[in-house]
C-alpha cells in the first residue's frame, strides 16, 4: 500500500493510491480524510464464526481477499463520497492486470484449494488414526486393569481378611516404576543416559537441591499417607458392599478434584462441572437409598466416598506443591512413595497382625497368587493412566475407569446376589452421566457454537444453490427454445 499526492491542485492532503486508477479524464473526489482508516483496514481481522455466518456477503470475502479485498472497499468509498464516472469494470479490469507490475501471490483456483485441503486431511488422518488406535488399546487396558484389580481383591477377602496389608503388599510394587522407565529410555532415547545421570536429571524436580532428607518429609510423605489411604478405604469398601457400588462411586473423584481445584487452586468456574458435581452427589444419595440404608452399604458408601475424597485431595495437592511432572520425574516420584511405604508403613500391618485385627494363621495359607495378580493388575492400571499420555488422548484414558463399571456389574450379576432395582441403575447412570460431563474440554461451548455455524451456513448454501438450481432452469430452456422459435 503506498500513499502519494494526486496531481494537480494544491497540496491539501495526501491520498491513497491502493492498486486502482482513476477513470480518464474524471477527476477523483480526495480520500485524505479517511486515509488513517484505510490504512487500518490491512490489519482487519474478521472472527470465523461471522466469516462463515456471511460467507455469502461479499464483502467478508473483500475483508480477506488480500489487495483485491482492499480495492473492492475503496470502490464502495468511491461510490459513497460521490465519485462519479467510476468505473468498477475498469478497476477490476486493471485489478487482473496487476502480476504484471511486480509479483505477488496468485490466488489457486478452487479445485486446487479443495486439492490441498484432501491431502493435508489424508495427512493428519494417520497420525490421529494412530492416536486413536492406542487409545482404544489404552482404554481397554485401563478398563481390564481395574475392574480385574477390583475383582480379584473380592475374590482375595474370601480367604485373606486384611484390606491394609493387601493395601502395603502392592504398594510396595511402586518401587518398580523408575526402573521399568529407565528400562524404556534405554530402548527407546537416542542419547542414552546412565542411571545416576537420569536420577539426577529426575531429582531436579523436587527443586535446586534435588531429593533431600527434608523434600522427602515434606513433599513426598504426605502423598504416600494419602495413597495409602485411598487404597486402603477403597479395599475395605469392597469387603462391605458389591464391586459394582464401589466403583461407580469411586467415579465421583472427578467431581471431587473439580470441586478442590476451584476452591484452593482457583481453576476456572465451568457450570457444567457443577451440575456434573450435583449429579455425582445426587447418584451417591441414591446409591444408599438403593440397600435401605443398611448398616453395611451405608459403611461401605462412606469408605468409598472417602477413598474418592483422598484420591480427590492427592491430585490437588500434587498440582498445588509440584505442578506437573514429566513421565521420569513422575516414575521417581511413585517410587519414592513405594520407598516410604516400605520404611515407614510396615510397622502397621506387623502391629495389626499381633493384635489379631488382621491375622493368618499361617504364611503358607496366604494366597501369594492373588496377592500378586492384584499388585500386577495395580501396577498396569497406574502405569497406563500416568504414562498413556503420550500415545493417546486423556480423555479415552479417563473413559477406561468409567467403563469398568459395566463390567463390573456383569460380573456381579454372575458371581453374587445384586439387585439391580430401579434406584440403583438411576444412580449409576446419573454418576456416569457426571463422570462423562467432567471430561467436556474447557472450550466445549465455543466448539458447539462453531459447529452450530458451520451447519447452518451449509444449510444456508443448499438452499441457495438449489434455488439457483431452479431458477437458471427456465432460463436455459428458454434461451435453448429461441433460435428454433425465429426460424
Amino acid at each position: 500500500m503506498g500513499i502519494r499526492e494526486f496531481p494537480g491542485g494544491t497540496p491539501r492532503g495526501k491520498g491513497i493510491a491502493i492498486g486502482m486508477r482513476r477513470s480518464p479524464d474524471v477527476s477523483p473526489r480526495r480520500l485524505s480524510d479517511i486515509s488513517p482508516q484505510l490504512r487500518q483496514l490491512k490489519y482487519l481481522v474478521v472472527d470465523e464464526a461471522i466469516k462463515e455466518d456471511l460467507k455469502w456477503s461479499r464483502s467478508v470475502e473483500d475483508l480477506t481477499g488480500g489487495p483485491a479485498g482492499l480495492t473492492s472497499i475503496e470502490e464502495r468509498i468511491l461510490r459513497i463520497t460521490g465519485y462519479y464516472g467510476y468505473q468498477p469494470w475498469a478497476a477490476s479490469y486493471k485489478r487482473e492486470e496487476r502480476p504484471r507490475d511486480g509479483p505477488g501471490p496468485v490466488e489457486a483456483p478452487a479445485g486446487a484449494e479443495a486439492g490441498r485441503a484432501n491431502r493435508s486431511g489424508c495427512r493428519c488422518s494417520g497420525p490421529r488414526l494412530r492416536k486413536l488406535s492406542w487409545g482404544l488399546a489404552v482404554v481397554l487396558c485401563v478398563c481390564a486393569s481395574w475392574a480385574g484389580s477390583t475383582q480379584l481383591a473380592k475374590l482375595t477377602f474370601q480367604t485373606f481378611d486384611a484390606p491394609f496389608t493387601l493395601t502395603w503388599f502392592a504398594t510396595t510394587w511402586n518401587c518398580l516404576f523408575f526402573p521399568l522407565y529407565y528400562a524404556g529410555h534405554v530402548c527407546k532415547a537416542a542419547d542414552r543416559q546412565s542411571v545416576k545421570q537420569r536420577y539426577r536429571e529426575c531429582c531436579r524436580f523436587f527443586g535446586d537441591n534435588g531429593l533431600t532428607l527434608k523434600v522427602f518429609f515434606t513433599k513426598a510423605a504426605p502423598f504416600g499417607v494419602l495413597w495409602t489411604l485411598t487404597n486402603y478405604l477403597y479395599l475395605h469398601a469392597i469387603k462391605k458392599i458389591n464391586t459394582t457400588d464401589v466403583s461407580v462411586l469411586f467415579c465421583c473423584n472427578k467431581a471431587f478434584v473439580f470441586l478442590l481445584s476451584w476452591i484452593v487452586l482457583r481453576d476456572r468456574f465451568m457450570g457444567v462441572r457443577i451440575v456434573a458435581a450435583i449429579l455425582a452427589i445426587a447418584g451417591i444419595v441414591m446409591m444408599t437409598y438403593a440397600d435401605g440404608f443398611h448398616s453395611h452399604s451405608v459403611i461401605g458408601i462412606a469408605l468409598v466416598v472417602g477413598s474418592a475424597s483422598m484420591s480427590a485431595l492427592y491430585k490437588v495437592l500434587f498440582k498445588l506443591l509440584l505442578g506437573s511432572a514429566k513421565f521420569g520425574e513422575a516414575a521417581l516420584f511413585l517410587s519414592i512413595l513405594g520407598v516410604f511405604n516400605i520404611l515407614f508403613i510396615t510397622c502397621i500391618p506387623v502391629i495389626l497382625y499381633f493384635t489379631k485385627v488382621e491375622y493368618w494363621s499361617s504364611f503358607d495359607d496366604i494366597p501369594w497368587g492373588n496377592l500378586c495378580g492384584f499388585s500386577v493388575l495395580l501396577l498396569t492400571f497406574n502405569i497406563v493412566l500416568n504414562f498413556g499420555i503420550a500415545v493417546t488422548y486423556p480423555t479415552l484414558m479417563s473413559l477406561g475407569i468409567v467403563l469398568s463399571v459395566p463390567v463390573n456389574a456383569v460380573v456381579d450379576h454372575y458371581t453374587s446376589n445384586i439387585v439391580f432395582n430401579g434406584v440403583r441403575v438411576i444412580a449409576i447412570i446419573i454418576i456416569g452421566l457426571g463422570f462423562l460431563l467432567l471430561l467436556l474440554p474447557e472450550e466445549w461451548d465455543v466448539w458447539l457454537v462453531k459447529l452450530l455455524t458451520r451447519l447452518k451456513v451449509r444449510k444456508k448454501e443448499e438452499t441457495v444453490e438449489g434455488g439457483g438450481d431452479l431458477g437458471s432452469g427456465p432460463r436455459n430452456k428458454s434461451r435453448r427454445a429461441r433460435p428454433s422459435f425465429a426460424r
